[in-house]
């Protein structure tokens, strides 16, 4: 069981997002005492991504940038860690610049997003964050440009469809609202796949918690309908190809290779609703779960997570 999985979410759920414009490190590890950058992101021009179709997180991934997502509203002490981070960084490429002998400016240094649901007035106030209303939109506050800092606070976002991947990542109903958003985008989105598939492991992990708050319940209930329909699907399309298969091979026998490449197909298709892809891993597994009947199958898919799936068939 992942012991935190809303952070787990958070960094698969930016990692999913931005690999498409640029390359992504999560986590990424700094000298000094060691800490661990959440998400580090480097844009690439040659990737086939567009970044306007991320909306607001797109533009914060215009330049390399360090993002620090938190599920609770963040702390001074966290922003301070968050800080220390960058200034490690910043450090990094400094000395690489001594070594090769290079001039560097402040815009080689990477930014710093803070990703929080919530924030004081007093904590903003402390780190004199503010606004930039001129040019970025409400609930970004800012640090002195030195320190190429910003908090991002979720719930302060204004909802459009601008900023609804970023407010993916708030609680309650800001979430709830933003997921309403994302399940009524084009079903040919594939970034609308890729953020549900991580939205189906974030509901398995926290189903498995004996300890589950009452946030997560409403997450829970708001999360269940939507992959229960998302499951019968992969599972009516498994059956539908084993047939078609069956039916083109003969009758007879065609009907019972039929009905064991439905069987077949179906545990294909709930590898890859699960998991995002079948790679050769998941392959081997295949063979054994043929042996379960499917009230054994589906629960076994949903809650196992992919390292629990391959020690137990794997072998």
């Amino acid at each position: 069981m992942t012991q935190f999985p809303h952070d787990q979410f958070a960094k698969q759920y930016l990692e999913e997002l931005l690999s498409s414009i640029g390359e992504v490190k999560a986590p990424r590890e700094v000298r000094g005492e060691v800490r661990q950058i959440d998400v580090w992101f480097s844009p690439q021009p040659q990737l086939q991504g567009n970044p306007e179709e991320l909306g607001l997180l797109g533009r914060l991934a215009t330049t390399s940038a360090l993002f620090e997502p938190y599920r609770n509203p963040v702390t001074p002490d966290e922003i301070d860690s968050c800080l220390l981070k960058l200034l490690e960084v910043k450090g990094e490429i400094q000395r690489e610049a001594k070594r090769n002998k290079t001039r560097i400016s402040i815009d080689d240094y990477p930014k710093l997003w803070i990703l929080t649901p919530t924030a004081s007035q007093n904590i903003l106030n402390g780190f004199r964050a503010t606004l930039d209303e001129e040019n970025w939109s409400s609930g970004i506050y800012f640090f002195g440009e030195y320190f190429r800092t910003a908090i991002v606070v979720i719930h302060q976002l204004p909802r459009t469809p601008e900023t609804m991947w970023l407010r993916i990542l708030g609680r309650g109903k800001v979430q709830s609202q933003a997921i309403d958003e994302l399940e009524g985008l084009p079903k040919d989105n594939p970034q609308r796949d890729n953020a549900l598939l991580l939205l189906s492991d974030l509901l398995s992990n926290i189903e498995v918690n004996p300890d589950v708050d009452p946030e997560d319940r409403e997450l829970i209930m708001r999360l269940s309908p939507l992959f229960s329909q998302r499951l019968e699907e992969a599972t009516q399309s498994g059956i539908q190809q084993g047939l078609q298969q069956g039916v083109q091979q003969g009758r007879e026998e065609g009907i019972q290779q039929g009905l064991q490449q439905e069987r077949r197909e179906t545990i294909k298709n709930l590898l890859v609703f699960r998991f995002g892809e079948l790679d050769s891993q998941l392959e081997v597994i295949i063979e054994p779960l043929l042996s379960l009947s499917l009230p054994e199958l589906m629960p076994l898919l949903l809650q196992l997570s992919r390292e629990e799936l391959l020690d137990r068939f794997g072998g």
